[in-house]
């Protein structure tokens, strides 16, 4: 792998030549005529976007919240995953530069190839250097919730201390940053106090301390449901398009190319990198690859019915939010009228499991049902976060929103009810979190 990376520099990709804008025009008829297809044929009920997977850049709200004037919001416990970022390795590009430039010298690749690769080199340009690191609208997307949340709860930010911690992680460390920077833009006089470090790693990395899960997610019960599913779904034909059908590959070899292909192009959109994914896929292939990745993301980090050890994980972060919510309704540790967390999708899946909440929480023998009920684009796109909103009525009772992606979502089950007194709230998390009544 290391020759390609060597190989790679050597290519000047940036070239303003003839030959490369010609290319490009020829790109970008193909794009075009992708997306008229899109429109002409497409009638699946999930967007483009949504098949990006839990690569979906963040949906912000076209308006703010509101609540009744009879609730004055008094605190927020918030849980978040990091904004958009660049590709967290460059396993994914380097592993399609290798069987492109190999097609390439067989003499195999199709101009689909070399649109691909050419895309690909692109990727691994703009990455190089910054791979799984925030970028740009990452940090907008957390400038934007905290712009919303200081809009509707001016309040709360007047004479009240913040307080933020992250995983050691860089890119949830830029997310708390950007977040917090943009409140104390807002208002200087907020007092805010950060922290960040593997002394959090408990609350917001605790996949990689429970033996029991990283054994489970490494070869567990999962696994041979997850590959059947896979051998009779992922489609082939993406990377064949691509690499030319007198390459040698098996099928299996081209499903999981395919898949990587899939990977790679649904984080385009993320970076901010031009490219239109169905260039490159059938509106059939990108809906099977987007359900075999939606369903392994739901078999590693949800409760299903193999197992709830993948939600169980989340059960500190989880008694933290009661315990710090009691806390300031209490009058234990009012001062601290927000709290921020910053960790990544895989802390907030088990914990959004673990709670229940509508959409998160789905257990079936049915895997083929999996990707009509829970989706990795609803439950935790770029810089998902959940915020519970602590509420006092006028006659001094306290009252608490859960509002998933900044939208209120009911607690309870069977019960519509958006506002909850905080005594019902609690009972229903320490069910969640313990089993019993």
């Amino acid at each position: 792998m290391s020759y390609f990376r060597r190989d790679f520099h050597r290519h000047k990709i940036f070239a303003l030549t003839y030959k490369r804008m010609k290319r490009l025009f020829i790109f970008a008829a193909l794009l075009l005529s992708a997306m008229l297809t899109w429109n002409l044929n497409a009638s699946d009920r999930y967007t483009l976007l949504d098949l990006m997977g839990s690569a979906k850049p963040y949906p912000a709200p076209d308006s703010l919240l509101t609540h009744p004037d009879s609730l004055q919001a008094v605190m927020i416990n918030h849980v978040g995953r990091h904004g958009a970022r660049f590709p967290a390795s460059d396993e994914r590009a380097m592993t399609l530069l290798d069987i492109l430039q190999k097609a390439e010298k067989a003499g195999t690749i199709t101009p689909t190839g070399r649109m691909l690769l050419e895309l690909t080199y692109n990727v691994v340009m703009y990455s190089t250097g910054r791979w799984g690191t925030l970028d740009p609208l990452g940090m907008a997307e957390q400038r934007g919730i905290a712009s919303r949340m200081r809009e509707t709860y001016p309040q709360l930010f007047d004479d009240g201390t913040v307080t933020a911690i992250s995983s050691y992680v860089p890119r949830c460390i830029m997310s708390m940053y950007s977040f917090t920077h943009e409140l104390a833009s807002i208002n200087n006089h907020i007092d805010i106090s950060t922290n960040s470090g593997r002394v959090n790693s408990p609350l917001m990395r605790p996949f990689d301390l429970n033996k029991e899960y990283v054994d489970y997610r490494k070869d567990g019960s999962w696994k041979p449901v997850y590959d059947s599913y896979f051998d009779s779904h992922a489609p082939a034909n993406p990377i064949i398009r691509a690499i030319g059908a007198d390459y040698p590959i098996d099928r299996k070899q081209a499903q999981e190319l395919s898949m990587t292909e899939y990977g790679l192009l649904a984080g385009l959109r993320a970076m901010s990198i031009d490219g239109h994914i169905t260039a490159f896929f059938s509106i059939e292939e990108l809906n099977a690859l987007w359900a075999c990745n939606n369903l392994k993301q739901y078999l590693q980090r949800t409760a299903s019915s193999l197992t709830t050890l993948p939600a169980s994980i989340a059960s500190k972060l989880l008694d933290n939010l009661i315990t710090t919510t009691d806390d300031f309704i209490a009058g234990r540790n009012d001062s601290i009228k927000v709290m921020l967390r910053f960790g990544h999708a895989e802390t907030m899946m088990p914990l959004l499991s673990l709670m229940r909440l509508p959409g998160c929480y789905y257990v079936t023998d049915d895997m083929e049902s999996v990707a009509q009920h829970w989706h990795n684009f609803h439950v935790v796109p770029m810089a998902s976060n959940l915020q519970i909103i602590v509420f006092r009525s006028t006659s001094g009772r306290y009252y608490v929103r859960f509002d998933l992606n900044e939208c209120p979502v009911p607690l309870l089950p069977d019960d519509s009810r958006i506002y909850i007194p905080w005594d019902e709230a609690k009972a229903r998390l320490k069910y969640c979190l313990t089993g019993q009544e």
